[in-house]
C-alpha cells in the first residue's frame, strides 16, 4: 500500500517497490526529489533516526536508502557534517525534435514563511483523549444548532484562561467563538459598517488579507506611521476604529510602547472609537515578562481577538472575540446560527483547556521555539555578522535586518536554493508613510524538527 508523508519540507510519496519494499520506495522518492530540484544541492538531510521517526519506518531502512544514494552520487556523507544533497548540476532529459515544455516552478524544499507553528508538534494523543472525554460527557443538545456565540463550555473555559494568562477582563456571555481570526474580522466588518463606521486605521506592516477583508466590508484602511516606539497611536484622523497587534507587532516584533498603549485607549474613550486587538501569539514570550492584553485597560472600548492557530494548529479553525456586551449581541447576530464553528472542536478545546493539557503543550512548545530562536540568532551572528536579528523576545518569527538594497536579491537567491522566504516589503501597506527597510521575516516555528537544520543552513547560504 502506498504511503505519503510530508518531511524535509518536501512531500515524499513512498510506493513500496515490487522488490526492495520500503527501502526501494524511499530511495526512489529521495532520488526524484533531488533530480527535480525539490531538494537543493547542499541541503542537509535529517539523521536516519529522525527521518525514520517522521516516516514511521525502521531506522535501518532509512540508513540503507541513504547509503544507496551516496553510492550513486546523489548524496554525500562526511563525518561531522551529516548527509547532504551532492553539489552537482541537475541534468534534465532532452531529445531531438522534442518541443520545449512549460515547467512549473518546483515546490520549495524548505519554508521559513511566518504565520504557522510546527504542525508536526500538534499534540495528537492528548487531543484525542480530550475529544473522547468531551464527547462522552457532552449533553445531547450540544449536537444541535446551539447558541451563535458558541458552546458555553468553551466560552467558560476561555474566560478563565484569558483572565489568568492574558489579563483579559470578560465573562462567558461576552465571548463569541469564530472560525479563526479572519472569520472574526469579517463579522466585525459587518458590525462596524452597520454602526456607521467608515474607516479602520491599520498598521504600516501587517497582512494584506486583513486589510482586504475590511475593504470588502466597505471600510477604508489608512496606514498609521511606525517608528522605534511601535505604531504611532497619537492621531487617527477620522477613523472610527483601529486594528493593532500591540503585544507583539506583526511582523516587526516590537511591543507597543506604554505611552502609545495609553494614547490609543484615551482616543477610544474620547471619540467613542473602538480598538480591535489582534493577540495572535500571546502565549510565546521568552526574554521579557508577558505584555498583557490591551483589553484589560478598557473592556468597553477594546475588542480582543485570539485564536488557537499559533498555539495548536490553524486547521482547527478555532478563534474567539471578547467584546463589550452590546457589541457581543451585535456580533452574534451578524455571525448568525448558520455560520457556526464545529461543536466537537469547541468541546474538545474546552476540555483541553480545563484539564491543563493546553498549558502543558504551550510550555513544551515555548521551550522548542526558544531553542530554535537561539540557534537562528547564533547562526546568523556567525555566518552573516552584517545582518542584525531583531524582534526575537517573543513569537514564532524574527526580523533579519539586511544591508540597504539587498532584500530582493536575497529573496531571489533563496528561491534558487529551494527556500521559501518573505521579505519585509511583502508585509508593507501600500499607503505606508514609514521609510521602507530591507529585511527578512523568518518564521522559525514553521519547519518540523527534522527539517529545521536544513532550512537554517539554506537561509545562512543566501544571507549577504
Amino acid at each position: 500500500m502506498a504511503r505519503s508523508w510530508a518531511t524535509l519540507g518536501v512531500d515524499l510519496h513512498l510506493e513500496p517497490a515490487a522488490s526492495g519494499g520500503l527501502r526501494r520506495g524511499l530511495t526512489d522518492a529521495l532520488r526524484d526529489a533531488v533530480r527535480t530540484g525539490r531538494l537543493a544541492p547542499g541541503t542537509r538531510l535529517p539523521s536516519s533516526r529522525s527521518l525514520a521517526a517522521d516516516l514511521g519506518i525502521a531506522r535501518n531502512t532509512v540508513a540503507e536508502a541513504y547509503a544507496d544514494l551516496v553510492a550513486e552520487g546523489w548524496l554525500t556523507a562526511r563525518q561531522g557534517s551529516g548527509t547532504r544533497v551532492a553539489e552537482r548540476a541537475v541534468s534534465q532529459p532532452s531529445g531531438r525534435g522534442t518541443a520545449p515544455r512549460h515547467r512549473e516552478p518546483a515546490r520549495p524544499a524548505h519554508s521559513l514563511v511566518p504565520g504557522a507553528p510546527d504542525l508536526a508538534a500538534f499534540p495528537r494523543t492528548e487531543w484525542l483523549r480530550a475529544a473522547r472525554r468531551a464527547l462522552t460527557t457532552a449533553p445531547y443538545d450540544a449536537l444541535g444548532y446551539g447558541d451563535p456565540r458558541g458552546r458555553p463550555e468553551l466560552r467558560t473555559a476561555l474566560a478563565g484562561y484569558l483572565a489568568r494568562a492574558r489579563g483579559v477582563r470578560t465573562d462567558p456571555d461576552t465571548i463569541v467563538i469564530t472560525a479563526g481570526f479572519t472569520h472574526g474580522l469579517r463579522v466585525l466588518g459587518t458590525v462596524l459598517r452597520a454602526r456607521g463606521v467608515g474607516t479602520v486605521a491599520v498598521e504600516s506592516y501587517g497582512l494584506d488579507v486583513y486589510w482586504e477583508l475590511l475593504q470588502q466590508a466597505g471600510l477604508a484602511t489608512p496606514a498609521l506611521p511606525y517608528d522605534e516606539l511601535g505604531t504611532d497611536t497619537r492621531e487617527f484622523g477620522g477613523a472610527g476604529a483601529v486594528l493593532l497587534t500591540p503585544a507583539h507587532q506583526f511582523p516587526m516584533g516590537t511591543a507597543l510602547h506604554p505611552d502609545r498603549r495609553a494614547a490609543v485607549v484615551d482616543w477610544a474613550r474620547r471619540t467613542g472609537g473602538l480598538v480591535l486587538e489582534d493577540d495572535y501569539d500571546g502565549e510565546f514570550r521568552y526574554d521579557r515578562q508577558p505584555v498583557g492584553a490591551l483589553q484589560g485597560l478598557d473592556p468597553d472600548r477594546v475588542i480582543y481577538l485570539g485564536t488557537a492557530s499559533k498555539s495548536l494548529a490553524p486547521g482547527l479553525r478555532l478563534g474567539w472575540m471578547v467584546l463589550p456586551p452590546e457589541l457581543a449581541r451585535e456580533a452574534a447576530s451578524a455571525k448568525g446560527r448558520s455560520d457556526t464553528v464545529g461543536v466537537l472542536e469547541q468541546l474538545t478545546l474546552a476540555e483541553f483547556l480545563t484539564s491543563g493539557a493546553y498549558d502543558r503543550h504551550v510550555r513544551s512548545c515555548r521551550l522548542r521555539y526558544r531553542r530554535r530562536r537561539d540557534a537562528l540568532a547564533a547562526a546568523v551572528a556567525d555566518r552573516a555578522p552584517e545582518v542584525r536579528v531583531t524582534g526575537i523576545a517573543a513569537g514564532l518569527h524574527a526580523v533579519l535586518r539586511l544591508p540597504p538594497g539587498t532584500e530582493q536579491s536575497v529573496i531571489q537567491a533563496a528561491a534558487w536554493q529551494g527556500l521559501a522566504l518573505h521579505g519585509l516589503s511583502f508585509h508593507r501597506h501600500p499607503q505606508a508613510v514609514t521609510a521602507p527597510l530591507d529585511a527578512l521575516v523568518v518564521g522559525y516555528g514553521t519547519p518540523p524538527d527534522s527539517a529545521w537544520s536544513g532550512a537554517l543552513e539554506a537561509l545562512c547560504r543566501v544571507l549577504p
